[in-house]
């Protein structure tokens, strides 16, 4: 994907790597997995936009299809009806690590003395360097340049030394470091796994007799499956024959689920380790209304993120809800802006202002986040050209000043602008006539909601574990003279 296309056309939000899913089904059942996958792909197509991939096993054959593009670009009826077969896992991508090749997109699928592996990844290693470095010097070939087929080889070595893939796939879990939730399919059995910290979410549903994984629970809601539980972090769930088994890793690690996935990556409609989405953006609104009251006639949230915070804003508040921003949803993914005239325009291509809804107003515009601030200063420019009095902007969500490492697209550390500024300088800068970040302790009531405590490194710069050395570099991906 253009670089331009995911700052400018993605008006710089942040970009979490990936989704998968995956379905054991039952003798007793009729369903074609790869029909499947599709679908609760789709419904996961938000988690990553670039490249996507189904494999299915057949009998102890897995036949696998991938490629860049979104999911119903990669995919027709005819291609999933070649599919057949018993079970299934499925990836939708957005790269944080590794280039956008169709080599790059999951799943990985390898083939070894033992038999098959398929595995989908959603995360980042902290030590994908230090062990693949390892792995190249004792002979390993390495055909892509993301971290998860340094997870998949890391299985496949411990596969070769002991009697069962769950036994390898808990050995592995003890050398790799990081942000994984896996789907793993072997010839025989369909496995879920979850990293100690439960940095990323993934879910376990059941469809008629049938048992599926997913990132989030709405890609259950799509393929009609009933939600049973989420996965525990440090957990290794095995599904074979139509019986589920679980098994600990035995890893003790401080728990750190992403605060993001509430803030802007899930789906509404998603419930995470307990806790709808939806409701703790409304949770967010509030505490953002209560701490930062303003006079106003209308709270209005920036698509598509910001609008269940809008609402609860407006619902503490008493300021009258509505819609100042139309999004368009229909934009071509190679759109490029080679000109500063061009990108600036692709802001209003995207986000138009209704300037019925506004004009004359005093407003407060909800969103999720800054990171750049280019973009909201465009939008603040755009809602002031068609007459708003005042614009107020509220964030549902702490100043962004520190990288992530465990996932998500974040630039680092000086591309940040609540790094270089402070609060009122970037109200300046974007603006807007007031401004609001969501305080950090507001997250403790969230918290309590979901039962899980997050990881708020993005905010405060203390990780659940240790950072990992990011001036390291995949020496393929490197140009000449670094």
């Amino acid at each position: 994907m253009n670089k331009n296309f995911r700052g400018i056309l993605g008006t710089e939000k942040l970009h979490e790597e990936c989704g998968i899913f995956g379905i054991s089904v039952s003798e007793k059942d009729s369903f074609n997995p790869a029909h499947e996958a599709y679908t609760a792909l789709f419904a996961l197509q938000h988690r990553g936009q670039e490249a996507c991939g189904i494999a299915v096993n057949d009998k102890g054959v897995i036949s696998l299809q991938k490629n860049v593009g979104l999911v119903p670009e990669v995919f027709d009826d005819d291609d999933l009806i070649s599919l057949p077969g018993q079970s299934a896992i499925g990836h939708v991508r957005y790269s944080t690590l590794g280039k956008n090749t169709r080599e790059n997109a999951q799943p990985i699928v390898i083939s070894h003395i033992k038999g098959n592996l398929a595995i989908a990844h959603n995360g980042a290693l902290t030590n994908a360097y230090e062990l693949r470095e390892k792995y190249e010097m004792a002979g390993g070939i390495f055909h892509t340049s993301n971290d998860s087929e340094v997870i998949a080889y890391a299985i496949v070595r411990e596969r070769l030394k002991t009697d069962s893939i769950e036994d390898a796939v808990k050995n592995a879990m003890g050398k790799i470091k990081g942000a994984y939730s896996l789907v793993i399919m072997s010839p025989r059995k369909l496995i879920a796994v979850r990293d100690p910290s439960g940095f990323r979410p993934l879910c376990i549903g059941k469809l008629s007799n049938s048992y599926v994984f997913a990132s989030e629970s709405c890609a259950l809601d799509a393929i009609g499956a009933t939600f049973l539980r989420d996965v525990e972090p440090g957990e290794i769930v095995v599904c074979l024959e139509g019986e589920l088994t679980s098994i600990e890793s035995g890893i003790k690690a401080k728990e750190g689920l992403c605060v993001f996935e509430y803030v802007y990556f899930a789906r509404p409609d998603s419930v995470i380790d307990g806790l709808s989405v939806d409701a703790a953006r409304r949770e967010m609104g509030k505490y953002l209304a209560r701490t930062y009251p303003v006079d106003a006639d209308l709270v209005f949230g920036v698509p598509d993120s910001g609008l269940s915070a809008a609402l609860g804003y407006a619902e503490e508040s008493g300021v009258p809800y509505g819609t100042g921003l139309i999004k368009n949803r229909y934009i071509g993914r190679t759109f490029i802006q080679p000109s500063q005239t061009q990108r600036e325009r692709a802001v209003s291509i995207k986000l138009n202002v209704l300037s019925s809804a506004v004009r004359g107003k005093r407003v407060v515009m909800v969103d999720d986040s800054i990171v750049r601030g280019t973009t909201s200063a465009n939008i603040v420019r755009m809602i002031r050209e068609v007459g708003a009095l005042e614009v107020h902007m509220r964030l549902s969500s702490p100043p962004f000043k520190n990288p992530c490492y465990f996932g998500t697209d974040v630039p680092d550390r000086d591309m940040l602008i609540a790094h270089k500024m402070s609060v009122e300088e970037i109200g300046k800068k974007i603006g807007v006539d007031s401004i609001g970040f969501l305080p950090v302790e507001a997250f403790e009531k969230i918290e309590k909601g979901c039962g899980r405590r997050f990881c708020l490194g993005c905010f405060s710069g203390k990780y659940p574990v240790k950072e990992p050395d990011v001036s390291r570099k995949n020496i393929f991906e490197r140009r000449i003279g670094e």
